[in-house]
């Protein structure tokens, strides 16, 4: 696959991630979240092998490959969903949508340290122009930034690890097919939820039977959709345009779960958000190279 159609099908992804905010607002406001996203990242991995299963890619891992899995799961799955459930509870939203927009830039130091990735001085000004649209977009509206709490710290907690698991991922897109390991992480990180929840707030599964329809349609959905597909689609571009590119994308994430709150949620969006727009889209365009590929792919043309 092109990267050009990589890179579109990360948009497609970010889509469904950002869509999905208005429902997890909905389903979070329901039940203690830690439970329900152990359910819905379980729903998850099993679609995932569903999938994998129909188009034969499912194998069992090597002890190498297993230490990759068990590595991501943990930070990817549980520490990601935990401190970000429990971090929302314990800040404002402004206040974790700035530090979850420092993905991207984050991502593109990592690899540099650990990957020995060298983003490339429009990709810089890319990351820069993102977290700007992000910063933007969701200062809007607000008095101002809090001072720091323990849930910044928790927030900061949550990207920090699905940053790091964005590397490891990389790495072992090497030898075992990102999709597989997407479907392995799930089943996993959602039994280490599944055993926080039951800690944490053990009376929360008998909830699950006073939950309507609506609940469970949206559950489903988010699982299956967002979840499972997006992060097998979203792991497999990371396998092959590497972490720091792939990351520049989920400054969309913001601004489409912006779109899909006004439209399902009733907020309003007002010429900030349209700003914060203009400058993630340059934001993406630089960062994940796409201008560098169009430019080179004319020179060629051109000689």
């Amino acid at each position: 696959m092109s990267h050009f159609r990589l890179y579109l099908l990360l948009v497609a992804v970010m889509f469904a991630w950002g869509m999905n905010l208005p429902a997890l607002k909905y389903l979070t406001a329901q039940m203690g979240p830690i439970t329900m996203t152990s359910l819905r990242i379980f729903i998850a991995g099993i679609t995932v092998f569903i999938i994998l299963y129909f188009a034969k890619l499912i194998r069992m891992p090597t002890r190498k490959e297993w230490m990759y899995i068990f590595g991501g799961s943990m930070l990817n799955v549980v520490i990601h969903h935990y401190f970000i459930s429990v971090g929302l509870t314990m800040t404002s939203g402004t206040n974790a949508g700035l530090i979850l927009g420092t993905g991207p830039i984050m991502t593109a130091v990592f690899g540099l340290l650990l990957l020995r990735l060298k983003p490339t001085l429009l990709q810089w000004t890319g990351f820069v122009l993102g977290l700007f649209g992000v910063s933007a977009t969701v200062v809007v509206g607000s008095s101002g930034v809090s001072s720091v709490s323990l849930g910044d710290i928790y927030i900061f907690l949550s990207i920090l690890g699905q940053v790091l698991s964005f590397l490891l991922i990389s790495k072992a897109a090497a030898t075992l097919d990102p999709r597989l390991l997407t479907g392995y992480m799930f089943i996993i990180g959602s039994a280490g939820l599944f055993l926080i929840g039951l800690y944490q707030e053990p009376a929360e599964w008998q909830v699950f039977r006073e939950m309507d329809a609506t609940f469970w349609i949206l559950i489903i959905c988010s699982g299956m959709i967002a979840t499972a597909i997006g992060h097998m689609m979203y792991n497999y571009s990371v396998g092959k345009v590497g972490p720091a590119k792939a990351a520049i994308f989920i400054n969309l994430n913001t601004l489409f779960g912006i779109l899909g709150s006004a439209f399902f949620l009733g907020e309003i969006l007002t010429v900030f958000h349209l700003i914060g727009l203009v400058f993630v889209v340059a934001g993406v365009i630089l960062g994940s190279g796409a201008a560098e590929d169009l430019w080179k792919k004319r020179k060629l043309e051109r000689n």
